[in-house]
């Protein structure tokens, strides 16, 4: 009886930092390739001759394949467990598939045509290899979370500290991007299709020393040996459609996601279309973002959290969005030095929408460590399709609108790259607020589990 109350306790103490930083860079390969993805899949596909329809589809494939992973990749993960070897198996075909992307269309090279067609097809092959890959990578971390501890201060400990280095994933990115493109300025198809080589190959290299740091630090979960006594009772998907917060928190997450995928995505279409800046800026914006979000994630794991503050700061980034989404939306190109300044605040409202939207999620949790990963990978799942769809949709929409109106008295042209980084996460932060305002997070529970996640 003993035993048990101290095994209850040691779940229900705060996380270490040691134990935080092996979780924390478990996801720098997810997390590196994610922000090469999101940045310069549709600038690398288009730069090299691809439609920018036939672009968007390639990104399509790799959503939808993502998305249809996160469920099945739940399910079995609820059903055997073995969180690390969804991990290790997920990271090899992140690591694979994503040098055959940025590394020319190996299809094409076999078949011997680069017709628009085959190279569509090409890339989604990989497209969808990579995205099954990280999504089974996704999955196991993040539902790892609910298994380290039940004290929802550790919990948002830990997200904070996956979102902290997810900024310096996506800031080792940009470095190397930066770098590469002050020294190749490109020009013909194989000087991009190098560039990108280069950025992909180093990328991999990075992701995967830090993923090696996390398999060697952390220790497979093990559920309470009386829980697997009694048969490992899994919970029904029923059980979580039958809750209100379910839903709640899957509509601010799939908002939260919009606002900073579909931003990112049309962030280096921004900056050079646009507002006309130098290659380099590819890299050096975003760097100001990542840089400002860093900060901001580290300054977060020092707070004691609950749902009210949970609630507040996720508020509080959104309403930060919306300015900076207005002033996306009709800063002139002879004002392009004030998007230094939008880029910091961006940076800070990121890092507080996603910090406090995914925090939210092991709130909706709870001590229901059977269906974690089921309330992840479905979550994910919409995530998935429905920003797919918005980055087809507006993808597909510029190549035959590249201007939608002119604003001739402040020198604006206000195009589909202008909605897609400035209305529609603006939008998605307004509506976001209004949902998280209206939750009702439940009390913490007591503890089911038998020992710690990590060393």
């Amino acid at each position: 009886m003993a035993g048990a109350t101290a095994d209850d306790e040691s779940s229900t103490k705060l996380v270490g930092r040691c134990s935080v930083f092996y979780y924390g860079v478990g996801h720098m390969l997810n997390d590196i390739t994610s922000a090469c993805w999101f940045t310069y899949l549709l600038v690398f596909l288009t730069d090299i001759g691809l439609p920018p329809r036939d672009a968007a589809i390639v990104m399509l494939s790799g959503q939808i394949a993502d998305g249809f992973t996160t469920i099945f990749a739940g399910e079995l993960i609820d059903r055997y467990g073995r969180f690390k070897v969804w991990h290790i198996a997920g990271s090899v075909l992140v690591a694979v598939s994503f040098s055959s992307v940025f590394g020319g269309c190996l299809p094409c090279k076999i078949i011997g045509s680069n017709s628009s067609s085959m190279q569509t097809i090409g890339y989604s092959f990989f497209a969808a290899i990579f995205n099954v890959g990280w999504a089974a990578t996704q999955v196991s971390h993040m539902s790892m979370v609910n298994c380290i501890t039940l004290n929802s201060t550790s919990r948002v400990v830990l997200a904070s500290a996956r979102n902290a280095f997810t900024m310096v994933a996506n800031l080792s990115l940009y470095a190397v991007a930066f770098v590469v493109f002050n020294f190749n300025t490109g020009g013909t198809v194989m000087d991009v299709e190098n560039q990108y080589r280069w950025i992909a190959y180093s990328s991999i290299f990075v992701g995967c020393c830090f993923v090696g740091v996390f398999y060697l630090g952390t220790e497979e979960p093990r559920l309470k040996r009386e829980a697997c006594e009694k048969g490992h009772v899994r919970i029904s998907w029923t059980y979580w459609f039958n809750k209100l917060l379910y839903y709640q928190v899957a509509l601010v997450y799939v908002l939260t996601r919009l606002i900073t995928n579909v931003s990112q995505a049309f962030l280096a279409f921004y900056v050079i279309n646009d507002l006309q800046m130098t290659q380099s800026s590819k890299a050096l914006v975003p760097a100001v973002i990542y840089i400002c979000s860093f900060i901001i994630s580290i300054l977060l794991q020092e707070m004691t959290w609950t749902g009210q503050r949970l609630k507040i700061f996720y508020s509080a980034g959104s309403l930060l969005w919306i300015i900076c989404g207005i002033g996306i939306l009709f800063l002139p190109s002879s004002m392009k030095a004030f998007i230094y300044i939008l880029s910091i605040v961006i940076g800070v409202a990121n890092a507080l929408i996603m910090v406090s939207g995914v925090s939210m999620q092991s709130f909706l949790v709870g001590d229901d460590l059977n269906g974690c990963a089921f309330v992840y990978g479905s979550l994910s799942f919409l995530d998935k399709i429905i920003c797919g769809l918005a980055l087809y949709a507006l993808e597909s929409y510029q190549s035959s609108t590249p201007e939608v109106r002119n604003f001739h008295y402040l020198n604006v042209n206000v195009s589909v790259t202008r909605y897609g980084l400035g209305l529609v996460p603006a939008i998605c932060a307004l509506l976001g607020v209004f949902v998280t305002l209206s939750m009702k997070f439940p009390e913490p529970t007591l503890p089911h589990l038998m020992d710690p996640l990590l060393a």
